[in-house]
């Protein structure tokens, strides 16, 4: 009975999880100083065309669950891993939630938009420490940085690294091809800052925060 009440506990504080992470996401976009690495492709994207900043989100995160499958294929991505497409029906649409709760944002000061960065950054971390700690599932984006670093044999640190970089690159691209050279639309400061504070949120959080060690804990009490 005690193992079924901490699953339960579990699965809503994850789907809370999933809630705080597109808050800081939309936070930090909501900067005008760039956004997350791994929402920059579907972000810029969003700019060019009629379809929302959550529903690419969507589309991005399906083609990530794919290619986890045609990466480890059906021994290494087991039936349940298939549950991703659940966590990418919340997560996207809060995406777009938290972007209509936000809407009236437009263009802040630059020391406003600094702010956004930093909070939006602090509530990306809470989340993903909550995320982790609940030891259910990978969201699509961190699931692909495993299956490549599983599947090539490297460190899970070194490729979620080069994974972010390269979707920068892209976006630098993306962003290049449609609006014109020298475009950065969507990209800037807060993607930088975005990248090098999270991870030590994320240290400051797990170090600090009893209920995240409580949550580990859960599994197996």
């Amino acid at each position: 009975m005690q193992k079924l009440k901490n699953g339960k506990i579990r699965i809503f504080v994850f789907i809370v999880s999933l809630l705080i992470n597109s808050l800081g996401i939309v936070l930090i976009t909501k900067s005008a100083l760039g956004t997350s690495s791994i929402s920059t492709v579907p972000f810029v994207l969003s700019l060019y065309f009629p379809l929302s900043f959550g529903a690419l989100t969507f589309l991005m995160n399906i083609a990530f669950i794919l290619a986890q499958y045609l990466l480890l294929g059906r021994q290494g991505f087991p039936p349940i891993q298939w549950c991703q497409l659940l966590i990418n029906i919340i997560f996207s649409p809060a995406i777009d939630l938290w972007m209509h709760v936000f809407s009236g944002v437009v263009n802040p000061s630059l020391p406003l938009g600094l702010l956004y960065v930093l909070l939006g950054s602090m509530i990306l971390a809470f989340g993903i420490c909550l995320e982790v700690a609940c030891q259910l599932l990978l969201v699509p984006g961190e699931g692909i940085v495993k299956a490549i670093a599983q599947k090539l044999g490297w460190r899970l640190g070194s490729t979620k690294a080069a994974f972010d970089a390269s979707l920068v690159v892209v976006s630098c691209i993306l962003s290049n091809v449609f609006g014109g050279l020298g475009t950065f639309t969507g990209l800037g400061l807060g993607t930088l800052i975005s990248a090098l504070t999270v991870g030590r949120f994320v240290n400051l959080f797990n170090s600090h925060v009893p209920f995240i060690q409580k949550l580990y804990a859960l599994k197996d009490a």
